[in-house]
């Protein structure tokens, strides 16, 4: 157990010091593939889960007057992602 946390630890500081360097070009055969087969399904996920969060959230949102912001993170980025991106433009999800 112990030995595994470590690995997942390691692996997460790994990830986290790495650059934020592009594999592909926006638009590229490599990002639109990409973007089709995989982040375009995610991103759906991402809505879907942020929204039913932003349902549980709400009443506590609403009570400390950040239901527009929580709204803004947990719905409408994934879904901006999803449904009005170009397809094969990755540069604008880390926006």
């Amino acid at each position: 157990m112990k030995r595994t946390l470590i690995l997942v630890l390691s692996a997460i500081f790994l990830a986290a010091s790495t650059s934020t360097t592009r594999a592909f070009d926006d638009g590229s055969y490599e990002a639109v593939a990409a973007d089709v087969i995989a982040v375009r399904p995610l991103c759906f996920v991402a809505t879907i889960v942020g929204s039913a969060l932003f349902v549980v959230s709400l009443p506590v949102a609403a009570i400390s007057g950040s239901a527009s912001k929580t709204a803004e993170a947990l719905v409408h980025q994934p879904a901006r992602a999803t449904f009005t991106r170009p397809i094969g433009e990755m540069s604008s999800l880390g926006d």
